[in-house]
């Protein structure tokens, strides 16, 4: 495990670079090197006083394989959790009222995090998983709402 700094919780109090055995951290830039951090040393994650720092593993377990059983009523949810967003934007550009419309934003936010979640447990989420790939050339097939980022969805898919 290595130890990485999210940037938008650094407090730049630096205690990390004076606990850190090797000089791995650098505030000039924000990043921790990794060649030169020592597995598992935890110094400077239990130095931040920001909690900036944290250890991730240098391997993630492969993905585990979701059920067809299972996914298809993921996908329904999801699709039902999209319309619901969809509903929820269309009620905050309609209303007027300070209250309605944080009423509409807390239900938007509330039904994206909903939707992403589905899509997660679905696969969708997963850029090496086959659903991803497949949903992405899907959207690049089927007619989209003005806006929508075909280059971006397209470059995407070619990454994948």
């Amino acid at each position: 495990m290595k130890a990485v700094r999210n940037i938008r919780l650094c407090t730049k109090d630096c205690l990390c670079l004076y606990v850190c055995p090797t000089g791995a951290t650098d505030t000039d830039n924000g990043q921790i090197d990794a060649a030169r951090c020592l597995d598992a040393c935890r110094a400077c994650v239990d130095a931040c006083p920001s909690g900036a720092i944290s250890l991730v593993p240098d391997n993630y377990p492969p993905q585990q394989k979701t059920e067809e059983s299972v996914k298809q009523p993921l996908r329904a949810l999801s699709s039902s959790a999209a319309r619901q967003e969809r509903a929820a934007r269309a009620m905050m550009e309609g209303e007027t009222s300070p209250e309605g419309k944080r009423l509409a934003a807390a239900l938007l936010a509330s039904t994206r995090v909903t939707a992403e979640d589905l899509s997660r447990e679905a696969g969708y989420m997963l850029p090496q998983g086959e659903e991803a790939r497949a949903f992405i050339k899907e959207l690049l097939e089927t007619d989209q709402p003005a806006g929508f980022p075909r280059e971006a969805a397209k470059r995407l898919g070619e990454l994948l």
